[in-house]
């Protein structure tokens, strides 16, 4: 198989890829298992890749992976704009990345988690 199951079903695989995504895009940085930062990694390149088409077809397919979570509030005189993961997604990193043909992302790795010794990697996005 080409994926990894993570040891959870698919519909709670789905669910964490969505949610680690999404907060990866948001924060720019997550500290996760080695297993999960590889599978996040695909997802997180691919939502770039559609933030630098920018058309349409490509923000609705964002849209609908990405979860609707908020990005940055920022207070513009007498106006606050709260600016979601999508909106960050399209307006911030894919103008980051546009002079970069892929490898968005970097894995570095960390001492083991204590509890179960299970491999801890941060996924970062790359300056």
């Amino acid at each position: 198989m080409g994926y990894r199951k993570l040891g959870r079903t698919s519909e709670h695989r789905r669910a964490m890829l969505r949610n680690l995504t999404t907060d990866l895009l948001v924060n720019e940085k997550i500290v996760t298992t080695d297993a999960r930062a590889k599978e996040v990694r695909k997802s997180a390149e691919k939502m770039i890749s559609l933030g630098k088409k920018g058309d349409l077809a490509s923000r609705r397919r964002a849209a609908a992976f990405l979860m609707n979570v908020v990005a940055d509030v920022k207070e513009d005189g007498d106006n606050v704009v709260v600016q979601s993961a999508l909106q960050k997604l399209f307006s911030e990193l894919a103008p980051r990345f546009e002079e970069r043909n892929g490898g968005y992302t970097r894995i570095l790795k960390m001492d083991e988690r204590r509890g179960d010794a299970a491999k801890m990697v941060v996924l970062e996005l790359v300056d």
